[in-house]
């Protein structure tokens, strides 16, 4: 079960943590967070933990012709968030292979959890085939 999945894994730990506020646009006719904004939000928190650990994506492509595509997601709904809410948005790495990285991320509000997330990322090359993560991008996500 997605929701406790960080705090069952003991080798795994929060890595960053990132916070948004929901927008008007980012709701549905209900008034509540549109289920497809999650993805979105926990896009957004990886982008921002790269540019964290100094892993810019424009020089990952020019120098290393590499980059992130999201190869799987899904996705467990808990609660809904609404408009002008802050969410806290965690994200832990549960495994880094040679050339994915699979994330869990969260989305909170307050004590509230919203939503848990596995995404697996794979690192390609500019024709789309799968290559290794350079090695020093690889190095600062273990050291993060």
């Amino acid at each position: 079960m997605l929701p406790n999945l960080i705090n069952s894994i003991p080798s795994m730990s929060i890595v960053f943590t990132w916070k948004v506020r929901v927008y008007y646009e980012d709701t549905d006719a209900g008034g509540i967070v549109y289920y497809a904004n999650y993805l979105k939000f926990f896009e957004r928190a990886r982008t921002e933990w790269l540019r964290a650990i100094a892993v810019n994506q424009r020089d990952l492509l020019e120098q290393h012709d590499a980059m992130f595509v999201v190869k799987s997601a899904s996705a467990n709904y808990h609660a809904p968030a609404r408009l002008d809410d802050e969410l806290e948005l965690t994200l832990a790495i549960e495994k880094l292979g040679r050339a994915s990285i699979v994330f869990i991320q969260q989305a909170w509000h307050g004590d509230t959890l919203l939503n848990t997330a596995r995404v697996t990322v794979a690192c390609v090359d500019s024709t789309l085939r799968p290559r290794a993560l350079p090695l020093e991008v690889a190095a600062r996500m273990r050291a993060a």
